[in-house]
């Protein structure tokens, strides 16, 4: 029995991990307007605005066959190393994962551990989740640098960007050029400072919920109608 649950384990890896390269390679497939169910909303949960986070339009070319290899086992390690946060928020929590944002629409709530350093793949910096009432279910792993990596850590790989900004206790931010430019207290919810960060640039990787506009694209029109939570 137990052979087989690890052969089926392997079987399901290998399956996520040849969706996830295929769609690295594919690109848009379709617009957020089209994937979108016509009776979703896209309102937010907070009053920041969206465009905080914003989608470098610039690609990189698709990997060819060796990167398609590496890129594969990239990304089976990374979804193992995760699997204990695909559905339990509690466990992220525990591991040193803390709010960082509330529901940003066609992304989803972002948790960083600011313990984590460099790029690992099995250690991502930020887990992206998707939230239905009290359910949560990670979508994305997300990586943050100072500056675009002069070599892309995964094949193929694209970049957003997250604009300087004032991080509350609570997930809430604004914007802001300098620390010493945060209010105390968050404006929105009256919660205590936590950090500011510069600019930063940003590697969304979608391995726990399919994509239709790439597996790198920040936003993804599949989470569209978990944006009221």
């Amino acid at each position: 029995m137990r052979r087989i649950i690890i052969v089926a384990l392997g079987v399901a890896l290998l399956a996520t991990a040849a969706w996830a390269v295929r769609a690295a390679a594919d690109g848009p497939t379709r617009t957020a307007a089209a994937a979108a169910p016509a009776s979703a909303t896209a309102a937010t949960d907070v009053a920041e605005p969206a465009s905080a986070m914003a989608v470098d339009p610039h690609s990189i070319a698709a990997p060819d066959n060796a990167g398609n290899q590496k890129l594969a086992g990239q990304l089976a390690r990374a979804r193992l190393a995760t699997a204990k946060y695909a559905t339990d928020l509690h466990a992220a929590k525990a591991a040193g994962y803390q709010i960082i944002t509330h529901d940003i629409p066609d992304m989803g709530w972002h948790y960083l551990n600011p313990t984590i350093q460099g790029f690992d793949v099995t250690k991502p910096h930020a887990l992206v989740y998707e939230r239905h009432g009290n359910a949560w279910q990670l979508g994305a792993l997300e990586w943050v640098f100072t500056a675009k990596p002069a070599t892309p850590p995964m094949p193929g790989a694209t970049y957003g960007s997250f604009a300087t900004a004032c991080h509350y206790k609570d997930g809430t931010f604004v914007p802001a050029a300098a620390q010493d430019k945060c209010p105390t207290r968050s404006p929105q919810s009256g919660a205590r400072f936590n950090f500011w960060h510069p600019d930063l640039v940003t590697l969304h990787v979608w391995l726990w919920y399919p994509n239709p506009a790439g597996l790198y694209n920040g936003t993804n029109p599949y989470v569209h109608p978990f944006n009221r939570g």
